[in-house]
């Protein structure tokens, strides 16, 4: 009677939690692999690859083993899901490289302009015609992690601007915002006339 409740937990708890784990580790790293090859990481890539291959391996050899236990293959899709989430997240947080944000506004965008140098990203502007009339286009190539900044920056001071972000996978020189320990820059405040 004991040795059928331990078969029971090894055969539908054990191995389906150790398939599910297996899974998200070698998606999660599968994921992380394609944004490092995305950003030109070349050696990294490959160490990568080389441990997502070894796990997949070995939660398919189990699976293989039991192809008549569907707990498996509801353990393997379901660390497959999860591990698509969890790289996605890792990506998020570590946020590689660099992106260009491109503003248009029909505003005059010289306030944008003076906060974003002021806080200290490097911007090239030009006055441009749109459908609409005048308009500035502002752009500013950033690190990832300073997105949410420059765009908390940008509603700031006109909600209404247009704005698009594209990746960028080599910068050769530019003006960099460097951050300090434990300082985060506030949006500038418009003093009163």
């Amino acid at each position: 009677m004991i040795a059928d409740a331990d078969s029971f937990t090894i055969t539908y708890i054990a191995i389906p939690l150790l398939i599910f784990l297996s899974r998200v580790a070698d998606v999660t790293i599968g994921t992380l692999r394609i944004v490092f090859i995305s950003k030109g990481l070349k050696v990294l890539a490959p160490v990568l690859g080389f441990f997502e291959i070894l796990i997949w391996l070995l939660a398919m050899s189990k699976i293989f083993q039991n192809l008549d236990n569907w707990f498996y293959f509801i353990a393997y899709a379901g660390g497959f899901a999860m591990g698509n989430y969890i790289g996605l997240k890792i990506e998020e947080r570590i946020a590689l490289g660099f992106v260009n944000i491109r503003i248009i506004t029909q505003k005059s965008g010289l306030e944008l302009i003076k906060s974003l140098t002021e806080a200290g990203y490097g911007v090239t502007y030009l006055d441009a015609h749109g459908s609409k009339g005048p308009v500035n286009i502002i752009y500013c190539v950033l690190k990832r992690k300073d997105i949410s900044e420059v765009t908390e920056i940008i509603t700031h001071f006109n909600p209404k601007a247009f704005y698009t972000l594209e990746d960028i996978r080599l910068t050769n020189s530019g003006v960099f915002r460097t951050r300090s320990l434990g300082h985060k820059n506030p949006i500038p405040v418009r003093k009163g006339k």
